[in-house]
């Protein structure tokens, strides 16, 4: 025989079921999408004590959101060469391919933090990042060695023509931190996986 009751807490209801094998309490529930709130939405800013006007703080967020949507979809296309890379050069590009995606990965870490530090919301899924993006899709098949390269160097390209441009915002608008993170971290780990990649794609034409 089971038994159900409900019991008050002062942050909710606390469903018990009691059966022959003792009482169960079931104090964890996921929550429902229907009454889910967000506590701060995208493309707001909550004020921090940083010595930064709101404003400033918006147009840097806004930046780096951007930044990170493109550096996502860079580490994503360098994880998707990792798996599907073939050829003579295999065993050296599937590592290279691979350390590369780690390091781009470091940077996703390093921004979204950064716009979190500022009072913005940092992008996260996959279908906004899809959304925002202006690297172009890449197709879901295998490609060659040289495409692959092709489409990685054109990538990084975007990143640090961006990149570039909104450094020199931060910088004028005395954004420090945003401008130091975007010329140590952004764009000289993509100016050095440019660099790798232009040498093994020189070799690979020869």
């Amino acid at each position: 025989m089971t038994t159900a009751g409900n019991t008050e807490t002062g942050r909710g209801t606390t469903m018990t079921t009691k059966s022959a094998n003792g009482t169960v309490v079931d104090r964890v529930r996921a929550v429902g999408l229907q009454v889910a709130k967000e506590i701060q939405h995208y493309g707001t800013i909550a004020r921090l004590p940083i010595a930064l006007e709101a404003s400033i703080c918006a147009r840097s967020v806004e930046n780096l959101n951007q930044v990170l949507a493109d550096t996502k979809t860079l580490a994503d296309m360098y994880k998707k060469h990792h798996w599907q890379v073939s050829g003579p050069s295999f065993y050296q590009l599937h590592l290279l391919f691979d350390k590369h995606f780690k390091e781009q990965s470091d940077v996703v870490d390093a921004l979204a933090e950064r716009i979190q530090s500022l009072g913005g919301v940092s992008i996260a899924m996959a279908h906004d990042v899809a959304e925002m993006t202006l690297i172009p899709r890449v197709p879901r098949g295998r490609e060659a060695v040289s495409v692959q390269m092709s489409r990685l160097l054109h990538a990084h390209e975007v990143v640090l023509k961006e990149a570039r441009a909104m450094a020199r915002q931060a910088a004028e608008a005395g954004d420090d931190g945003t401008n130091d993170l975007l010329v140590s971290d952004v764009i000289r780990t993509n100016e050095l996986q440019v660099w790798f990649l232009g040498e093994h794609l020189v070799e690979a034409t020869l």
